[in-house]
């Protein structure tokens, strides 16, 4: 098992695709939410990212489900694979509704305490009312993405983004501007399509595995296993909270952004929306870190664990920089897709920048944190977060406690956080694998 750049591109690209155009769903609503109202984009940002803060937690879960069954893959035991996925199913649909719940009991009065303007507030509360229903559906999907990508036959991810995203803008379309005999519903109609369009992620996944995967060759069997399940939540306990408080922090900078005004709330989400481009490129290398370092050790070729890292490091920065060099040569165009507000558009622009510089240093950090995910050591990968986090918050305190601190500056934070993430998991990944 000796995986070439060409290997490791195969297996990530259909992840990063499936990525890509799950992140086009954030990136149509706040495009179409640009052109109903600067309160309604601003608001999808705070409501975006709340949501997501809430979603890493299932998604973290399925971090731990993807190694598992990457290990069991690369040891060769592929009935055993299926085992585990069902109790990940199991866990996700009790964890969905277990956060459905919660969000609906508790989020308005948390909002309220956090958001300063009432027009955003209300915007926020409306958002996350429909929102909250595609937890029910996103959870589960999540266990389908971490079998496909721990036994790497992960082609099918893009078919089914692709199907999710044509959902999605035609919902937006019909929902948010009142299109085929449709009410127009503003932001409301935007949680309401992204919901939609994870049911619709949903049913696909349900109607392939069932129709075309060899259900004896992976032992897909509906069954319930309570030491699979008790082991799968020792890996992922952590790396379900280290998920959460990845993004947690995410959604108190734009708190703060928040308290600056509506327009910087505004400028912050159209910058946020063009970032989530170059993030999947650094998070599909990284899931693709995590599954192949699991398939080594699986196989017992812990010496090619660093040089993997590296590959897919090169592979990282061959992809995106050409990204970033016709981003930057096409900014005005591109900031022109999300708003025609000239004032918006020249306070965007610095900010815009410091972003895309940040790609560069987030690539080595988010490929060794996640070598770290897959290695099993998920609670260490956890400290470092932790660590991390603590500085980070401490940095944009100070930030926000000085006063007329440029917008660009705030998303220097980002630079220090992956800093710090690289530094520690590289040092461990050095002492262990050399």
């Amino acid at each position: 098992m000796n995986f070439t750049y060409k290997q490791i591109w195969l297996i990530n690209y259909p992840v990063m695709m499936s990525l890509l155009i799950e992140q086009l769903i954030n990136i149509t609503d706040a495009i179409f939410l640009g052109h109903v109202g600067e309160v309604e984009l601003g608001a999808s940002a705070l409501a975006g990212i709340y949501y997501m803060a809430i979603y890493m937690l299932g998604f973290g879960f399925s971090l731990g489900l993807q190694v598992l069954i990457a290990r069991r893959n690369g040891e060769g035991r592929l009935t055993d694979t299926g085992r585990t996925f069902f109790q990940g199913v199991y866990f996700l649909l009790v964890l969905a509704v277990a956060v459905f719940v919660l969000s609906k009991l508790f989020s308005p009065l948390l909002l309220r305490s956090l958001i300063k303007s009432d027009d955003v507030y209300q915007a926020v509360v409306e958002y996350i009312r429909w929102r909250d229903y595609g937890f029910l559906f996103a959870f589960p999907v999540l266990a389908y993405r971490a079998f496909f990508v721990g036994i790497t036959k992960t082609g099918i991810l893009t078919v089914n983004s692709i199907v999710m995203l044509v959902a999605n803008i035609l919902f937006n379309y019909w929902l948010i501007f009142g299109k085929m005999g449709m009410p127009a519903l503003g932001i409301s109609g935007a949680a309401m399509a992204s919901s939609l369009s994870g049911l619709v992620s949903l049913l696909f996944f349900v109607i392939y595995m069932c129709g075309r995967l060899p259900k004896d060759k992976y032992g897909l069997s509906a069954t319930w296993d309570f030491q699979v399940l008790k082991e799968l939540f020792n890996l992922s306990f952590w790396t379900m909270v280290r998920s959460f408080f990845c993004v947690a922090p995410w959604f108190l900078f734009f708190i703060a952004i928040e308290h600056l005004g509506k327009s910087q709330l505004a400028v912050a989400n159209v910058v946020r929306s063009i970032s989530t481009i170059f993030f999947v490129v650094v998070n599909s290398f990284a899931t693709t870190t995590s599954a192949l370092v699991s398939n080594l050790i699986g196989a017992g070729k812990q010496t090619e664990v660093l040089s993997v890292c590296r590959k897919i490091i090169r592979l990282s920065y061959g992809t995106g920089l050409p990204l970033i060099v016709l981003t930057f040569i096409c900014s005005d165009w591109v900031l022109r897709i999300y708003t025609n507000d000239e004032a918006l558009i020249r306070l965007a622009y610095y900010p815009f920048l410091v972003m895309l510089s940040n790609y560069f240093l987030a690539v080595p950090g988010y490929t060794y944190c996640n070598a770290v995910i897959g290695t099993g050591h998920t609670r260490l990968a956890f400290g470092f977060q932790v660590m991390t986090i603590v500085i980070y918050l401490f940095y944009l305190y100070l930030i926000s406690s000085c006063m007329n601190v440029p917008l660009a500056v705030y998303w220097t934070a980002e630079h220090l956080y992956v800093v710090l993430l690289f530094v520690f998991s590289y040092i461990y990944m050095r002492k262990k694998y050399v």
